[in-house]
């Protein structure tokens, strides 16, 4: 019977390689600690017992262990990527319909405020509201 759990930890190696999560590689390491324990055992109860187990035991006291080592930095992109940049109001953003346009980069926004923004003045971009970027004024503190 050892040498079906090896085959099922293979295809499940074969299947952690294919897929992109990291989730099927428990179950191949249950399937040969299942294959090892089924040479002293013929009875598939104990070993089901065991690779359903083993598996789920692998699983879940490991994720945090590689959560921990795969952590990286997600980079924004596409849309996403303008929140936290500065840009530069190109149509006055009036108090009256809170809408306008900003320039950020070599990209045209429109851009909706709280207040009113005159043309020119540097900005920072807060947040995405469907095709909008919500901004607020960039304020220098004062020098004394």
């Amino acid at each position: 019977m050892w040498q079906v759990w090896l085959v099922i930890s293979g295809v499940c190696f074969i299947l952690e390689i294919i897929t992109i999560g990291f989730l099927v590689f428990w179950f191949a390491i249950g399937a040969l600690i299942t294959a090892l324990v089924s040479l002293f055992t013929n009875n598939i109860i104990i070993q089901t017992t065991v690779f359903v187990l083993s598996s789920t035991a692998l699983l879940f006291l490991t994720k945090p262990f590689v959560r921990k080592f795969s952590k990286e930095d997600k980079v924004q992109t596409n849309a996403y990527s303008v929140i936290g940049k500065k840009g530069i109001i190109t149509k006055e953003i009036s108090e009256k319909t809170g809408i306008g346009l900003v320039s950020i980069g070599s990209e045209v926004w429109t851009a909706k405020a709280s207040s009113s923004i005159p043309k020119n003045s540097e900005v920072i971009i807060k947040e995405i509201d469907g095709v909008k970027v919500i901004v607020e004024p960039i304020t220098e503190p004062v020098l004394k």
